[in-house]
């Protein structure tokens, strides 16, 4: 019998799985290209042979993130609410989280990973739809700000409720809620005056 193929897609994928599962589980630094092949039921040099090195292997777990999160929030469907829209992309921010717990843990555990590589850079980037629902709603006098800032604000907000969410702090209901009202304040603190002024009067349709 010939030795098991150890540079397919099959393996390959296999090793971005087992290694995804590692490092939302232990620090970076423990997690070994041994640790990874063993998990994954084959050899070193399979890591070797696909990645080049570890620093290769967690640059694709990290793409895969990446490229996931993306998915996610260009999936949301654009509308003539620019705060509905903003709404619903931190909406889909939040349940991507949920549903992938494990590469949210990877992308999010250090900010250094927060960086997708090779051909990602530029066309996978999760915050760019972020960015361009800011940019339509300052064009539209929605928001008074600079959109950078403004998608900062907004970033930092959801990711510590996901954060916090996700490593137990909330019960269901509690999560809603406090998800519900604090992105509501975060996005009032950037709308313009008059926008302001009918926000505070009316309950946000967003």
């Amino acid at each position: 019998m010939g030795r098991p193929r150890t540079n397919d897609a099959t393996v390959k994928e296999r090793l971005v799985d087992r290694a995804t599962e590692l490092l939302a589980t232990r620090a970076q630094e423990s997690v070994t290209v041994r640790a990874v092949a063993t998990a994954a039921e084959t050899s070193t040099a399979a890591v070797y042979s696909l990645f080049g090195d570890k620093e290769g292997l967690i640059a694709a777990v990290r793409d895969r993130a990446v490229a996931s999160l993306f998915q996610a929030v260009t999936a949301v469907p654009t509308s003539e609410d620019p705060l509905a829209d903003l709404y619903a992309l931190a909406v889909a921010y939040r349940r991507w989280g949920r549903e992938h717990s494990h590469l949210y843990s990877v992308l999010f555990g250090g900010v250094q990973s927060f960086k997708p590589s090779g051909a990602a850079v530029g066309t996978s980037d999760p915050v760019r739809p972020l960015v361009k629902a800011i940019d339509r709603a300052v064009t539209a006098s929605v928001l008074d700000g600079e959109a950078t800032a403004i998608a900062v604000s907004l970033w930092v907000t959801l990711h510590g409720l996901v954060t916090l969410e996700l490593a137990g702090a909330f019960d269901t209901s509690t999560a809603e809620a406090a998800f519900r009202s604090t992105i509501h304040a975060t996005l009032r603190g950037w709308t313009t005056p008059e926008v302001f002024r009918n926000l505070r009067h009316d309950e946000p349709a967003f």
